[in-house]
């Protein structure tokens, strides 16, 4: 039996949850002492205008980002032999982001004129442009790719404690608001240069070309396509509430958010350190892959089933002590946003580690961009009218339909991991 765990404790896929798991436990002391502290500290209304700087920093992020964090990885997993392959992807990646931040940065330019908050608050905006592109260039994707957890867990682990002594030291008063923004970035900053220069001690160094870029660009296509249209409903709902409401009702929306997505966190070390496995498996034994998702698919629907419980029952408590007097409005909002924990728990393995280790890219991508939209109409329509509840309504009803509509997709096409591999379903259809 000691042996038996022994094994287990030594293998590397648990080693790497493990190591994900170090991440987010970092990752809840943070905002344990963070959230509380600029709740209080900044007040719902400048909480809520760091919030909307921050969400529109987001969509800047995933524009440089580009969808690297999948397809890149996958890459790097289906690479993890050849030294040269990796560093052409390597110099490919960083160039096509160094491009794309241009791009991010005459948006940005644009903006500032346009929307009435930013115009008012540029320093606000400008410090969410910085810590968004500084957040875009990280490495995760290549360690990822290579299942080296521990790695990327240690300089998480370490930008998250630079930023929290940063916003300790120097956050006072509700007008540095948007010091938290920098501060987050030059953490971020740092742990990406440490990252770099670990990454070229064991590859060619190799500079970007024309050519490296347009391949890197063309691999990411489609993951940029997921997660353009995941943002219409995750990412970017603070800064779509923002557009039709004051910075006090962001506030509100975005702490109850924050509650609901530090629950989902727990899940995600699992996600992270199955989606390079699957990959691999997927091109060797679809079967063997399946079996790996039945067991998460068991885990994490479970865990979220449990974890949206917890946060409907406990919502006043949670609100009560995590952003303090004032913020009782968020109450009905988290209650709201907990039956996401399920959801997105099953369609993240179904999505995220069944369809696109499969290369299910295109159909994965039509089911998210019409949830995106239907979120967005949604989006329009309710939060007017119902403010952060109404907001929040229409992320969940989006959440529901992506659910519902990759399980039926794979139903459809004898792909169910269920059932596949068990003699009940055949081969089943990729394309």
């Amino acid at each position: 039996m000691i042996a038996l765990i022994s094994r287990w404790i030594r293998h590397g896929l648990l080693q790497n949850i493990l190591a994900l798991y170090g991440v987010q436990l970092a990752s809840y002391v943070f905002p344990l002492v963070t959230v509380p502290y600029l709740a209080r500290i900044l007040g719902p209304k400048e909480w809520g205008l760091v919030a909307f700087a921050q969400a529109f920093g987001q969509y800047l992020a995933l524009i440089v980002e580009y969808g690297f964090s999948l397809s890149a990885t996958r890459e790097v997993a289906r690479s993890r032999d050849s030294l040269a392959r990796r560093s052409e992807l390597l110099a490919g990646v960083l160039g096509a982001k160094a491009l794309l931040a241009t791009l991010a940065l005459g948006l940005a330019l644009a903006v500032s004129y346009l929307v009435p908050t930013f115009r008012e608050q540029p320093k606000v905006l400008w410090a969410g442009v910085f810590w968004a592109l500084a957040t875009a260039f990280n490495l995760m994707w290549y360690f990822q790719g290579l299942e080296r957890m521990r790695l990327v867990a240690t300089l998480d682990v370490g930008a998250k404690a630079l930023a929290l002594m940063g916003i300790l030291l120097w956050v006072r008063k509700p007008e540095d608001g948007w010091r938290v923004l920098v501060l987050m970035g030059m953490a971020s900053l740092l742990s990406t240069l440490v990252a770099l220069i670990l990454a070229y001690r064991e590859v060619p160094v190799r500079l970007p070309n024309w050519a490296r870029v347009r391949k890197a660009l063309q691999l990411g296509w489609t993951m940029f396509l997921f997660r353009s249209a995941v943002s219409l409903y995750t990412l970017g709902n603070t800064f779509i509430l923002g557009l039709f409401a004051p910075s006090q009702i962001v506030g509100y929306y975005a702490g109850a958010e924050k509650i609901s997505k530090a629950f989902l966190g727990l899940l995600g070390p699992i996600s992270q350190a199955l989606y390079p496995r699957l990959s691999h498996l997927a091109q060797r034994s679809r079967t063997e892959a399946a079996r790996l998702v039945r067991i998460s698919l068991s885990v994490m629907g479970l865990g979220g089933v449990l974890m949206g419980l917890a946060v409907f029952i406990f919502a006043p408590l949670l609100v009560r002590i995590l952003l303090g007097e004032g913020y009782e409005p968020a109450v009905p909002v988290v209650r709201v946003l907990s039956l996401l924990l399920p959801l997105i728990a099953l369609s993240n393995v179904l999505g995220i580690q069944w369809m696109l280790p499969l290369g299910l890219d295109r159909p994965f991508n039509s089911i998210i961009l019409g949830a995106g939209f239907v979120n967005l109409s949604l989006a329009v329509l309710l939060a007017p009218r119902l403010a952060q509840l109404g907001m929040a309504w229409a992320v969940v009803i989006s959440e529901a339909l992506v659910t519902g509509g990759v399980y039926l997709l794979l139903r459809k096409r004898a792909l169910d991991p269920c059932t596949y591999g068990r003699g009940v379903e055949g081969e089943g259809e990729v394309r």
